[in-house]
């Protein structure tokens, strides 16, 4: 395997991930489907046991650049990498209206990555009109440095759905990867 062939790949993909994720400008920031930034901060500092100055610091460029999301999924994942690496994950997805949607993610990643961490997820989901539309692939670059704790940030995209999933966790994992999730009904042990 050429490390400059792996690295150029990389780099690509950390370009396609930055253009693909653009702001779409062309909601109603006051619309009765969409969670409120202090709804948010609440919800998420509750989930991760955080305080609200915290979170708030952890969604703000998130909220400057897509505005108020339509869902999010509150869950908890196990990844593993060495080189290549693979991520499984479960939550549930909350919209303004109707019952919470059992959600599981698995997926395999490549890349300058080795490690391993155990995460809670709180991912913001954006232009997800309906929730069974949460069932596809969305690929994704991510650096990550789990060292003890702390929270990263990265982003997903499958045609006009945005994911901006937020990690803490616990393990030792540090690097980069590019891979994609693959987000189910139910539990898939096979990540491809």
């Amino acid at each position: 395997m050429n490390i400059g062939r792996i690295l150029g790949a990389l780099l690509l993909c950390f370009s396609i991930s930055a253009a693909v994720a653009a702001p779409d400008n062309t909601r109603d920031p006051r619309s009765d489907d969409t969670f409120t930034p202090q709804e948010i901060i609440q919800k998420g500092a509750d989930f991760f046991g955080v305080t609200t100055e915290s979170m708030a610091k952890a969604v703000e460029r998130v909220f400057s650049r897509y505005g108020q999301p339509d869902a999010y999924i509150a869950g908890n994942e196990g990844a593993g990498a060495f080189i290549v690496g693979l991520r499984y994950g479960e939550g549930d997805l909350y919209m303004k209206r109707g019952s919470p949607l059992k959600v599981y993610w698995q997926g395999p990643s490549a890349g300058l990555d080795y490690g391993a961490n155990a995460s809670k997820v709180f991912t913001l989901v954006y232009n997800l009109r309906q929730p069974d539309k949460i069932f596809t692939r969305f690929p994704g670059v991510e650096g990550s440095a789990y060292l003890i704790a702390g929270i990263g940030i990265n982003y997903q995209q499958s045609g006009r759905i945005i994911l901006a999933p937020m990690r803490t966790g616990v393990g030792l994992r540090a690097g980069v990867n590019a891979g994609y999730l693959s987000y189910s009904r139910a539990r898939n042990w096979i990540p491809f």
